[in-house]
């Protein structure tokens, strides 16, 4: 089964033909980073302007890439929500004008699930392999940090998640206080591989790990912001990669411990690590490290790099997996979506 999926949650415009939820047949990526670094971030209207310039290109180009048309389409799949609502408005009534023209079904998808079902993608390797379930799935990106147990395609449960600021929003905002571009989260990462690499064998410990002692699945960032804005208010001679590599530490220290606690207590068969903080390298590491001293029975998985970031292949993979059937005059917008909510 081809599904040709459209993601435009944000600001990126996007499309890609999966084969069985896991062959990668093409994928296509319009950004507007650069235009959002002009104005220090995301304005939504803007946003959403440009998704309406770059929507039919990145479609042509995808089908083009993949060599097919839309004959060789069986479905289309797009992401419903949660995200900005003009953006959303823009892939969903793209999808559903071309359901209708070419009498296809349309499947709508939960982004953050999306980034979950990264870890099928292409999936002729070894990891994939043993992917099993129960899974427990770490989704950490720019506005949410949710833990999840999946005990099969289509059931999911939330376990917990941040009470405040996600993970990649506390990254993005600390990056503004230290005048680094957007976006944050890599200029943080990048700057803290600086600060790494000239002293590998530091102790980060200067700012706190909010909530790393509480006996549940949540977290809180929005103390680390403070911390930080703190902190360089009180010493005007501040180093930039310093400040970035501790902040990165202290997220990267209770995310891992936390989860890890949680992948200790259930026993999972699997653990995903999914969303667009999971391309931080940082992360990745500490999870694979961990995961090897513990020696935990549970398999480790993160998609590699390009597919953690916001694109529209998780999405064809999420639609093959979770397909309902349902009337494409139904399927809306729905930019407050939760990581479990019906669509």
């Amino acid at each position: 089964m081809r599904i040709l999926a459209i993601e435009s949650s944000c600001d990126e415009t996007a499309a890609a033909v999966v084969e069985n939820g896991q062959k990668l047949l093409s994928s296509v990526v319009a950004t507007s980073a650069e235009m959002h670094a002009k104005t220090g971030g995301i304005i939504p209207e803007q946003a959403a302007r440009q998704q309406l310039v770059s929507i039919v290109p990145v479609i042509d180009e995808t089908l083009k890439k993949a060599r097919l048309t839309k004959n060789d389409i069986d479905a289309l799949a797009v992401t419903a929500g949660p995200g900005l609502i003009g953006s959303l408005l823009v892939g969903v009534e793209a999808a559903k004008t071309l359901v209708y023209l070419w009498n296809k079904p349309l499947i709508p998808v939960n982004h953050l699930v999306g980034h979950i079902y990264a870890n099928w993608i292409n999936s002729n390797n070894k990891q994939f392999q043993t992917l099993k379930f129960p899974a427990l799935a770490l989704v950490v990106s720019g506005g949410h940090t949710d833990l999840v147990l999946l005990k099969g395609h289509g059931n999911i449960k939330w376990l917990g998640g941040t009470r405040d600021d996600a993970a990649g929003e506390a990254f993005d905002k600390t990056a503004r206080l230290l005048d680094l571009p957007y976006p944050g989260g890599p200029s943080i990462s990048k700057e803290a591989e600086k600060y790494l690499v000239k002293h590998p064998k530091a102790k980060l410990k200067l700012f706190p790990r909010p909530m790393l002692d509480s006996q549940d699945y949540d977290w809180s960032f929005s103390g680390l912001k403070t911390a930080v804005l703190k902190y360089v208010q009180e010493n005007k001679r501040f180093d930039v990669s310093n400040v970035a590599a501790e902040l990165q530490e202290a997220i990267v220290d209770v995310l891992v411990e936390k989860a890890s606690r949680a992948v200790a207590q259930i026993n999972p068969k699997s653990f995903l690590l999914a969303g667009g903080v999971a391309a931080n390298k940082r992360l990745r590491d500490k999870f694979e490290v961990d995961f090897f001293l513990k020696k935990f029975s549970t398999t480790f998985h993160v998609p590699p790099i390009n597919l953690c970031t916001d694109n529209a292949a998780y999405i064809a993979s999420a639609a093959f997996y979770n397909f309902k059937k349902v009337k494409w005059t139904d399927v809306d917008a729905r930019p407050e979506l939760t990581i479990t909510g019906q669509i």
